[in-house]
């Protein structure tokens, strides 16, 4: 889980504060000609027949959990869908309550399914998606799912989370593009870890730079201390020049005395690797910023990347000498101020979280699919992508979602934005199976 429109022109990328004005949906997007996103994980696969739309109109089901642990979630994520659903002509809405569970998201999908919806907006988590994913799949109905983890993704299933595939290809993009080519990483050893390890190698493949040195640590102080000795190969670094010293020391002459003071001024040797990617946030992170200098493996011979959750951080990892000018990729907060604005204005001034901008986004190009022909896959998937409250973003016929993310590092004063986000998705690269 990520606790992260009226009809429009096919050619023009209308801006998000003027759809916002009129309650429309999304534009669809132009391209450029750079080459494609590795988010789309190379040749799409063929749909299975049960995976192709053959419901492609009827009213939009949302799948939220209105009880339970997210029960708050899940009802501001029905406001966010419902301003988008207030444009004139839109498709009628029906919500089911998933109470935050697999079961329950199985039975919402049934109910809605029978009351005849032609498209699914939700659920919320991942396992609510791999619960809803057979059931609708089975009944030729697309879903718009809210979770970030794009395991889940497949033909006619789009997880529209923000995932650590697109944060972590965006970054480390950025760093191998600015010349820090020899990458590592110290991920914690969970699901986000492994998703952040498969987008590095993924990445570096693509740019065709040598693998990532990737090392994993559980929750501890060890494993995180000898995780972080292991990767940066301080044994054969510092400590063997410690070791060096030792020796001439244990000479006990004046030629041992001399070589031991000149071993002293010279400096460790560099970690092997230039840009290092961290999975850390809180106290981990705390610990990680005491680790690197410690084992010579932090700025400035090493670019720090790390994922969007940075964003929320951002201000108080400037307060640590290490973690200034770190890197993360996120959505500009910018692009997303319209939306937030309409929200407060519409709904006395609270502030929506972040996953609400995806639920926004999602009934969006739901709203405008109805007025494009229907929920097809074709409509979903149309080339030149959308216009979203987070940037622009792109559905493709595997499952797969591209975004357009920003780079930001880690500065005193608030993080400043090194790449801005693009206004338009690069042209994606054909496929035989489309």
């Amino acid at each position: 889980m990520q606790v992260e429109k009226s009809r429009m022109s096919r050619t023009t990328l209308t801006p998000v504060a003027l759809v916002l004005a009129t309650l429309a949906a999304l534009a669809l997007a132009g391209c450029s000609t750079a080459p494609r996103s590795a988010a789309s994980g190379g040749a799409v696969p063929s749909a299975p027949l049960a995976a192709r739309a053959t419901r492609t109109h009827g009213p939009v089901a949302l799948l939220v959990p209105l009880t339970g642990p997210y029960g708050g979630i899940g009802h501001s994520i029905e406001q966010a869908v419902k301003l988008a659903f207030s444009a004139p002509g839109a498709p009628r809405l029906d919500v089911e309550n998933t109470g935050g569970t697999a079961t329950g998201a199985a039975s919402a999908a049934q109910n809605a399914i029978g009351k005849g919806a032609g498209l699914i907006l939700g659920p919320l988590t991942m396992v609510e998606t791999r619960a809803v994913t057979p059931i609708a799949q089975s009944a030729g109905v697309n879903v718009l799912a809210f979770t970030n983890d794009d395991s889940m993704a497949r033909p006619g299933v789009w997880p529209l989370g923000i995932s650590p595939d697109q944060q972590v290809g965006r970054v480390v993009s950025y760093a191998i593009e600015s010349g820090r080519t020899r990458t590592a990483a110290i991920l914690p050893d969970d699901q986000f870890g492994r998703l952040m390890a498969t987008a590095l190698r993924r990445t570096t493949t693509r740019l065709g730079a040598p693998p990532p040195r990737i090392g994993y640590y559980s929750s501890s102080f060890s494993s995180l201390n000898a995780t972080t000795r292991n990767i940066s190969q301080f044994d054969s670094r510092g400590a063997g020049l410690m070791a060096r010293i030792r020796a001439a020391r244990d000479q006990d002459s004046a030629a041992g005395r001399r070589l031991a003071a000149k071993l002293r001024s010279e400096p460790v040797p560099p970690p092997p690797f230039d840009s290092l990617l961290l999975g850390a946030t809180g106290e981990d992170l705390a610990e990680l910023q005491t680790f690197l200098p410690y084992y010579e493996a932090g700025p400035p011979q090493v670019q720090l990347m790390g994922p969007a959750l940075w964003s929320s951080r951002a201000k108080a990892m400037a307060t640590h000498e290490v973690l200034r000018g770190a890197i993360y990729a996120a959505p500009d907060p910018a692009a997303g101020l319209p939306f937030d604005q309409k929200f407060q204005a519409t709904y006395a001034g609270a502030m929506p979280p972040s996953i609400d901008k995806v639920a926004f986004d999602a009934a969006a190009i739901s709203v405008l699919a109805a007025h494009e022909g229907g929920f097809k896959t074709t409509v979903l998937t149309e080339s030149r992508g959308f216009s979203g409250t987070d940037g622009p973003l792109r559905l493709l016929p595997n499952g797969h979602v591209e975004r357009g993310l920003a780079v930001f590092r880690i500065e005193p004063d608030g993080p400043k934005v090194v790449s801005p986000a693009p206004q338009t998705l690069p042209s994606p690269a054909p496929s035989p199976n489309t």
